[in-house]
């Protein structure tokens, strides 16, 4: 299993998403995909892609304004 890190810190809504959407493409099943960002929105976004899409999703809040959004391909 991979786990590979996503910086989008400073960017917003919705680069996040289509850059985590085209990293996702190169993990192989069971890799796990971590997305650094500094915008709420994004998190929000991600995870509710992530769920209509069937990816296991969790959003943990790492410092004041600043989240990680893991994302597992399945």
């Amino acid at each position: 299993m991979e786990v590979r890190d996503l910086d989008c810190l400073y960017e917003p809504c919705p680069i996040p998403l289509i850059k985590a959407i085209k990293e996702l493409k190169t993990l192989n099943s069971g890799d796990i995909l971590v997305v650094h960002s500094d915008q709420s929105c994004v998190g929000a976004v991600i995870v509710e892609w992530a769920e209509q899409n069937n990816y296991p999703v969790k959003l943990v809040e790492t410092n004041v304004g600043e989240w990680e959004v893991y994302i597992q391909k399945p």
